[in-house]
């Protein structure tokens, strides 16, 4: 300050000859970095210029020094944000006010926070700033008076306030770098895709490096059997063109050999140009290259280090999504979409509906292909038919739904049964053989207001289904009135459910007659469902959609208990001889448990086996003969009789019938109504089932013709309108005491 007296300059800085033995030799340059920075800050111009002329040409760990300059307290503050490299402060007290330099501390420490910047305080006047005070108080590293810096001394002081900056920017930069990895591996972990992973990947090493993302590849192994070339999976600056590229394609050589040099050793490369190697977990290996331009640090090998094993389990995190992906949306033999990537693709806001079909494809007789010829075969063929679909079709999008059903996404003009059906018109070449194959599709055509794709994908099954049913190999758009009669089912289905859970459905009973006495000889049980406003659903339309339904089993049960009960009734109230039939299903006969499930409803209800007698079909005997056989053995075991029901309306021989060793055969009702224009078949059924031991019931029995033809033909039962309605209980007893009051039905 100006009031306050002043020490000579000779006196501040005072560099004695004494000094010169000792003092750091003049050298020549051998700069190994950029110089250090030291900031000189005094309010005196003959301070700075003589700790200038002190430290002209000296040299610290081989790198020269640059002083900066400062004349006030304010302006070393501003200098000190404005040089992030800056390593050492000269720092004086006493400027612009007593206390400017420990403000100047305050401000680099506290509000900036420059920790490892060094800080020697030098003062030529001690009483402002007594020493111990200050060096409590204040983050300061060296406390000199003045007078006691000689030029060794003032080296001295700065070869160890550089040193101890290098360690601690060592320190603040790994730590710095240790938490970007970190944060990285955060961030980065959030990314699925690879190539994703591997931008950011490039664009933190870079951070981390501190450089602009220029000139770097990642380039990843290759993979399977056939050892695929190593590839570019991401690349930044000048690179970015090369993405997707096979490394052995690049028109650098000298990169290209610095990667493969690198993916071959397996190990991070430190010389002229950074090369990283990232080890993944299957061997899979991935290498980065990296122009630095600049020799590194030792403390960013380390981070590097760090940084690549860190990146290494991101990686095999990515690898390890992907594989995922790929099990969730594609199909593993074929390797094409399935039905999750379908019904996403169907999702995307961005699909052009209006121009766009969707057809299921179901190769007719697949079936056949495997058991005739193979699984081997089999796979073979659809790998064929995926081959020629993705040649054929370069424009749509190929699933595969399920074991030989497809799906083709694209544009209508594309999509249609003609072209669909020509791509089958020719043999496909399978393991050396000429195949002929075809396929029934289902197509429909989207439009802005059709639903979700899971819709979608029910109305092409619903079209499908119908092209089935009317001829394989035929294609068929869905239609409205397809969708209605769909929803109608459906609706029919909830409303089946319902009913079997509130006890809508019930059985009622057709009594069955003989004809030599005209006495009920037994009873059919039938299963009726009402509706709550009292109209009935034909058996024809729910039956058939209960055993679609996999609802067959619990209502064949119900059926079975419920009839076996009515029976044990009927016999406590005085009809002890009446047999009571029974229809079964081909579901029943399918599981398992039907043996112990038809025991239990006889046991429980406690009536005889000998007075239960089965129905099946004729179809359903000749579908699986050797087991439907040995089903059979094992329920005439229990006692309880087997009839065929419709017999002579399917196409099973003559020698099916003469196998099963069944005790009933039943005319269809079709027979019973020509037989007074021709009673051939109803003849054939009547004489056959007789010379096997066998009883005839002709169904259908409407009038007293028929009756009397069916009773010439030698005809044991009959059953119809003409004898009676099927009844519910109350009604069946009294109709059954009025025949046993001498009132035959005949």
């Amino acid at each position: 300050m100006n009031d306050q007296p002043r020490l000579l300059p000779s006196d501040e800085l005072i560099f004695i000859e004494e000094d010169t033995d000792s003092h750091p030799s003049h050298r020549e340059a051998t700069d190994t970095g950029p110089p250090w920075q030291i900031l000189v800050v005094d309010d005196d111009g003959d301070v700075h210029r003589a700790t200038e002329l002190a430290l002209r040409d000296l040299q610290i760990e081989n790198r020269p020094l640059q002083l900066l300059h400062a004349h006030s307290g304010e302006e070393a503050c501003r200098m000190v944000e404005a040089s992030p490299n800056l390593a050492v402060i000269l720092l004086d007290v006493v400027m612009e006010s007593d206390d400017a330099g420990l403000r100047v501390v305050h401000h680099v420490r506290e509000k900036i926070g420059r920790k490892a910047l060094r800080i020697i305080l030098r003062t030529g006047q001690p009483g402002y700033a007594p020493e111990l005070e200050t060096i409590r108080s204040y983050d300061i590293n060296d406390y000199k008076t003045k007078s006691e810096l000689t030029r060794v001394r003032l080296f001295t002081s700065l070869t160890t306030a550089v040193r101890a900056y290098t360690q601690m920017r060592s320190h603040e930069d790994m730590r710095r770098g240790l938490e970007m990895v970190v944060r990285a591996s955060t961030e980065l972990n959030k990314l699925n895709g690879m190539q994703l992973f591997a931008e950011g990947v490039v664009a933190q090493l870079c951070a981390l490096l501190q450089m602009e993302p220029e000139g770097l590849i990642c380039a990843q192994e290759g993979a399977g059997e056939n050892k695929e070339p190593a590839r570019i999976i991401a690349a930044a600056g000048n690179f970015r063109h090369l993405m997707h590229q096979p490394l052995e394609t690049l028109n650098m050589p000298h990169v290209q050999k610095a990667l493969e040099h690198c993916l071959r050793e397996r190990k991070n490369i430190f010389e002229h140009d950074l090369l990283l190697y990232f080890a993944t977990e299957k061997g899979r290996g991935l290498a980065a290259f990296v122009e630095v331009r600049r020799t590194l640090e030792s403390t960013e090998m380390d981070l590097l280090e760090v940084f690549c094993s860190s990146m290494a389990v991101g990686f095999d995190n990515v690898m390890l999504y992907e594989r995922l992906v790929d099990q969730a949306y594609l199909d593993p033999m074929l390797r094409i979409p399935n039905l999750n990537r379908l019904l996403e693709v169907l999702e995307q806001p961005e699909l052009e509906r209006k121009r766009t079909t969707l057809a299921l494809l179901d190769i007719d007789d697949f079936s056949a292909i495997n058991d005739t010829l193979g699984h081997e075969m089999g796979d073979a063929v659809l790998h064929a038919i995926a081959r020629r679909l993705e040649n054929g079709m370069q424009g749509s999008l190929i699933a595969r739904l399920g074991s030989d059903l497809f799906a083709l996404l694209g544009p209508s003009r594309e999509i249609s049964p003609e072209k669909l059906q020509d791509l089958f018109t020719g043999n496909f070449e399978v393991m050396g053989q000429h195949v002929r194959i075809s396929a029934t599709m289902g197509l429909v055509r989207l439009t802005q207001d059709t639903g979700p794709g899971s819709r979608l994908l029910k109305d092409a099954h619903v079209a499908l289904k119908q092209a089935k049913l009317r001829q394989k190999g035929t294609a068929l758009y869905f239609s409205e009135s397809m969708g209605q009669d769909v929803r109608e089912r459906m609706r029919l289905l909830i409303s089946l459910r319902e009913a079997f859970n509130t006890q809508l459905l019930f059985l009622v009973y057709q009594p069955k007659i003989s004809l030599q006495t005209g006495l009920a000889s037994g009873m059919e049980a039938l299963l009726r469902w009402r509706m709550p406003d009292g109209s009935f659903v034909p058996p024809d339309r729910f039956i058939p959609l209960a055993e679609q339904s996999g609802l067959m089993i619990a209502l064949g049960t119900f059926v079975l208990r419920t009839a076996c009960q009515q029976l044990y009734r009927l016999m406590d109230a005085g009809f002890t001889d009446l047999i009571m039939a029974i229809n079964i299903s081909q579901a029943q006969l399918r599981e398992q448990d039907f043996i112990p499930i038809l025991q239990s409803a006889i046991e429980d209800a406690g009536v005889p086996a000998e007075q239960v007698e089965l129905e099946i079909t004729e179809s359903m005997a000749a579908e699986d003969l050797m087991r439907i056989r040995t089903l059979l053995d094992a329920i005439r075991s229990m006692g309880v009789k087997v009839a065929i029901d419709d017999f002579g309306t399917g196409f099973s021989s003559l020698s099916v019938l003469r196998h099963l060793h069944t005790q009933r055969l039943k005319i269809d009702r079709s027979f019973v109504h020509e037989i007074l224009e021709d009673d051939s078949i109803a003849r054939m059924v009547i004489g056959l089932g007789h010379s096997l031991g066998m009883s005839i019931t002709a169904e259908g029995v409407e009038t007293e013709a028929q009756r009397q033809a069916l009773f010439s033909l030698g005809c044991d039962e009959g059953q119809g309108w003409l004898f009676a309605r099927p009844m519910e209980e109350p009604a069946l007893l009294e109709w059954l005491q009025g025949t046993e009051k001498g009132k035959p039905s005949l």
